[in-house]
């Protein structure tokens, strides 16, 4: 592998997308089921050109873009992982007016937000 690209952000979500589209295939019938099979295919060895290229520049220049492209998604994706992991402690409410999201800590009781964006208050029960 010494001077090849190898796996980046973009081979690795092109592997999970052939993974989705080999079980599809599975459950579909006829022509479907051969068209979701070819790309599947076409896209195991996009993933193994990518992986056994030598042009690291171009390669590079790709998962760039990818990452690019992708990063509201996967922000997004960031963040309900984060009010995932703070559910216990911390509850969150949307500003009625401004709509920004307010990070308020769990169990006491009635209290009254203010939002630190545009001022409003309003009153919720933790």
């Amino acid at each position: 592998m010494a001077g090849r690209y190898g796996v980046d952000q973009l081979g690795r979500a092109i592997s999970i997308l052939v993974l989705i589209l080999f079980i599809l295939s599975l459950f579909t019938r006829d022509r479907l089921s051969s068209l979701l099979f070819m790309l599947a295919v076409l896209g195991i060895i996009y993933m193994y050109f990518r992986v056994f290229s030598r042009n690291r520049a171009r390669r590079a220049a790709e998962n760039s873009a990818y990452l690019k492209r992708t990063a509201s998604l996967r922000g997004w994706f960031r963040a309900q992982g984060e009010r995932w992991r703070q559910r216990r402690d911390y509850k969150f409410f949307r500003c009625p007016q401004c709509r920004t999201l307010l990070r308020v800590p769990r169990g006491k009781g009635k209290i009254r937000i203010v939002c630190r964006k545009c001022g409003n208050s309003f009153i919720r029960n933790t």
